[in-house]
C-alpha cells in the first residue's frame, strides 16, 4: 500500500501539479486578455466571429492552438471563450480543429448586427438573375467563397436570357478570390465574361499585412492545381495573377460599378466608370471593406492620398503622414519607420491607441521611442497642400512638411449601392443560444 501511495503522489508531483499550474497560468493570462480586450473594444466582430456552443465545448484548446491570428479564442472556466472578435479574419481552422463540432462561424453578434443580402440557396437574390456570392453573402473562409463563386456559376446558367447585342453573358462584380474565380469557372463553361474590380484584382486581400496567412486548407481555383498548407497573403496574390492571366479572364482594374439596372427582357445594364456593358447575369462578389471611408478635409483628393501601402521603401527620405488609429494603419506607421531616412507621422483623433493589436502597440510604442515616428493622439487633418499638411491638436493648428499621407479610415459598406439594385437586406445578430 505504501509503495502505491508513493508511486501516486510521485505521479501527483511529477506530471499532475506541473500541469495543473501550468493550466493555472494560462487562464490567468486569458483573464488578463479578455479584460484588455473588453477594454479596447475587441470582443465586438467586424464582421465574422466564432460562435461556441458551451453544451459541446469541452475546452480541450485545440480551437486556440489551430488560430493563425492568435488569441481570437482563449479557454476560461473549461470553456472555449471568444476574446478578441475583432482579430478573426474567418481562416476557420478553429472549426476544423475542435473535436466535439462545437464553434461555428457566424455574422454580427448579440449587440453589433450585420446586414447581409437575402439569397436563397441556388445564390440568386431577391432580384432574379442577380446572383450574390463570397463575402458579401456570408462566405467569410476564402476557400469556401472561391467554392461558392463556382457553384453560383452553375446555378446562373439556368435558363438565362440570349446575350444582349455588344454585351457578355455574365459581369462579376468584384475581383476578389470569389469573383476570379467565378469568372475563371465560367471561362470553362463557355460562358463571355468580365470581371469589375474597383481596386486591383484580389480585392480586400491586397489590404492585408505582409506575410499575413490567409489560409490555412486547401484549395485550388479552376484550371489550376491545388494549393495546400498555410498560404500568405503574397502567395495567394500570386495564384490569382497566374490564373487570370493563363485563362485569359477580362479582369478590369479600377473600375467602379456604379449602378445595375434589370431591362424588360430579364437582361441587365452594368453602369461603371468603364462605361454601360449589357449582360445576361450579374453576380456580386464584392467584400464587406466597400469603399474607403474618406475624412472630408481639404485636398483629399489630390494624388498624394493613397488609403494602402504596398511598398514602404518607395517613401526613403519622405515626409509620410499616416492617419487612422486600428492595426492597418499602425502597421502601416511602424513599416514606414523602419525605411532609412522616411520621416513619419501617425495623427489619431483619439486621445489613446486602444484598437490595435498588443504587439502592434509595442512595435510602434519602440519606433516612438527610438525617434523614428512621431505619434501625434487627440488630433485632426485639416488640410492636405501640395508640400505639406496642417493638423489642428489641442485647438492650435500644426503645419508639418509633407511628401504623401496614408488614410485608414476603414471602409464604407456598399448598403447604398445593393438597395440601388434592388437587393433586400437581412441583418444578422450571429447564432442565440436557446433558453433551458
Amino acid at each position: 500500500m505504501e509503495l502505491y501511495l508513493g508511486a501516486v503522489a510521485i505521479i501527483l508531483v511529477v506530471f499532475v501539479l506541473p500541469a495543473f499550474l501550468t493550466f493555472r497560468k494560462e487562464e490567468r493570462a486569458a483573464r488578463l486578455e479578455l479584460e484588455k480586450a473588453e477594454k479596447a473594444g475587441r470582443r465586438e466582430p467586424v464582421s465574422i466571429r466564432p460562435w461556441v456552443d458551451a453544451g459541446k465545448c469541452m475546452g480541450s484548446g485545440m480551437c486556440v492552438t489551430a488560430c493563425p491570428e492568435h488569441r481570437v479564442l482563449q479557454v476560461l472556466d473549461g470553456q472555449a471563450t471568444l476574446v478578441n472578435a475583432s482579430l478573426c479574419v474567418g481562416h476557420g481552422a478553429c472549426v476544423r480543429a475542435c473535436p466535439t463540432r462545437a464553434l461555428e462561424l457566424v455574422f454580427g453578434s448579440d449587440k453589433r448586427g450585420v446586414d447581409i443580402p437575402q439569397v436563397g440557396p441556388d445564390f440568386q437574390s431577391n432580384v432574379p438573375g442577380m446572383y450574390v456570392a463570397g463575402e458579401l453573402g456570408g462566405m467569410g473562409l476564402i476557400a469556401n467563397a472561391v467554392t461558392q463563386g463556382m457553384q453560383a456559376v452553375g446555378q446562373l446558367m439556368k435558363g438565362r436570357p440570349a446575350t444582349p447585342e455588344g454585351g457578355v453573358d455574365l459581369v462579376v462584380v468584384g475581383g476578389g478570390p470569389a469573383g476570379i474565380a467565378a469568372g475563371l469557372h465560367a471561362l470553362k463553361k463557355g460562358l463571355s465574361v468580365r470581371v469589375l474590380e474597383q481596386d486591383r484584382g484580389g480585392g480586400a486581400v491586397r489590404h492585408y499585412p505582409r506575410a499575413k496567412i490567409v489560409m490555412s486548407r486547401p484549395f485550388r481555383l479552376p484550371g489550376r492545381g491545388p494549393l495546400s498548407g498555410t498560404i500568405t497573403k503574397e502567395q495567394l496574390i500570386d495564384e490569382l495573377n497566374a490564373a487570370v492571366q493563363e485563362a485569359g479572364l477580362d479582369l478590369r482594374e479600377g473600375v467602379r460599378v456604379d449602378g445595375v439596372e434589370k431591362q424588360p427582357d430579364g437582361a441587365f445594364v452594368v453602369r461603371s466608370s468603364d462605361g454601360d456593358v449589357p449582360c445576361s447575369r450579374v453576380l456580386l462578389a464584392v467584400g464587406r471593406r466597400g469603399t474607403p471611408r474618406k475624412l472630408g478635409c481639404g485636398g483629399e483628393e489630390t494624388a498624394k492620398v493613397a488609403y494602402r501601402l504596398l511598398e514602404p521603401e518607395a517613401w526613403s527620405h519622405q515626409h509620410v503622414l499616416v492617419v487612422g488609429g486600428g492595426d492597418s494603419a499602425v502597421e502601416a506607421a511602424v513599416s514606414l519607420a523602419d525605411v532609412e531616412g522616411a520621416r513619419v507621422t501617425l495623427s489619431y483623433r483619439g486621445a489613446a491607441l486602444t484598437r490595435p493589436k498588443e504587439a502592434n502597440q509595442q512595435r510602434l510604442a519602440q519606433a516612438v521611442e527610438a525617434g523614428r515616428l512621431r505619434l501625434m493622439l487627440g488630433s485632426t487633418l485639416l488640410e492636405i497642400g501640395e508640400d505639406r499638411v496642417s493638423l489642428e491638436v489641442d485647438g492650435v493648428t500644426e503645419v508639418l512638411p509633407n511628401d504623401q499621407v496614408f488614410v485608414f479610415a476603414g471602409g464604407v459598406l456598399p448598403t447604398a449601392f445593393l438597395k440601388s439594385t434592388g437587393i433586400h437586406l437581412e441583418r444578422h445578430f450571429g447564432k442565440r443560444i436557446e433558453a433551458g
